[in-house]
């Protein structure tokens, strides 16, 4: 389940929908995430764009509305709105901090 959500299975979905896939009640699935990683499976989907839109934010000069979509998000505002309460500053402010390295496109 982890691997379907990495790859954006909650993106497109529902929980419903990737328990279904999974041969799961979402009931059940939601019980496993909570037992295994203290967290519902919504709440690792948002960790893992987060994460995406961070490593995008270091490693390349993309727009932040780019980002946002590469990432999952469904727009730079919500992306900026995660980032921030989870990093404690926005997304441009990050990438203003973070020290130069090779960018990619």
């Amino acid at each position: 389940s982890l691997a379907l959500i990495e790859n954006g299975a909650l993106d497109r979905s529902n929980i419903e929908a990737l328990a279904d896939r999974l041969g799961v009640g979402a009931r059940h699935l939601a019980r496993l995430f909570a037992e295994h990683l203290d967290a519902s499976p919504l709440q690792v989907a948002l960790s893992l764009r987060v994460q995406r839109a961070k490593r995008l934010l270091d490693e390349s000069d993309l727009p932040i509305p780019l980002i946002a979509k590469r990432a999952g998000f469904s727009s730079a505002r919500r992306m900026s709105a995660s980032f921030s309460r989870i990093y404690g500053r926005s997304p441009s402010a990050f990438r203003k901090n973070t020290s130069p390295k090779t960018k990619t496109s």
